[in-house]
């Protein structure tokens, strides 16, 4: 971002922040429907797992304040949070490969670990939810920037 060299420290926070903003409420717009996700979640299996994958249904949930996804193999179906909407894609893909894995392997075994190094962003992307969840575990602090 480039800003004009004349503005305060005051008024570059300022406008950094409204930017900031203005990029969260953009990439929040971006939503994917049930159906996109499904779509993507077809795609992501025939570019990791050569389509092995075959989820009946696919699908964002508000019940899963605990957990980003969750899958029932016998039912084919993958459920994944609406907490992780608004994150990058790269996130949501993860998760929906992470699920899609559980397909093809209902543990968390060596085999399962083995589908996933497949993704090429599995590290960065656990590391930016345990960085969600740990962020979500700090103590709330009354005017903090967004309160």
């Amino acid at each position: 971002m480039l800003i004009p060299a004349r503005m305060s420290e005051a008024e570059e926070q300022r406008w950094v922040t409204v930017m900031l903003d203005k990029l969260a409420a953009q990439e929040s717009k971006r939503v994917l429907g049930d159906d996109e996700l499904a779509e993507r979640a077809e795609r992501l299996s025939a570019q990791y797992f050569d389509g092995r994958a075959r989820p009946a249904s696919v699908r964002w949930v508000t019940n899963q304040n605990t957990r980003w996804g969750s899958c029932t193999p016998s039912e084919g179906s993958i459920r994944l949070s609406h907490r992780l909407q608004g994150m990058p894609e790269y996130v949501v893909d993860y998760v929906l490969v992470h699920e899609l894995a559980h397909l093809l392997v209902p543990g968390h075994g060596p085999r399962f670990w083995r589908l996933l190094e497949a993704y090429p962003r599995t590290e960065r992307a656990r590391g930016y939810l345990e960085g969600v969840v740990a962020a979500e575990r700090l103590p709330h602090v009354p005017g903090a920037r967004g309160e």
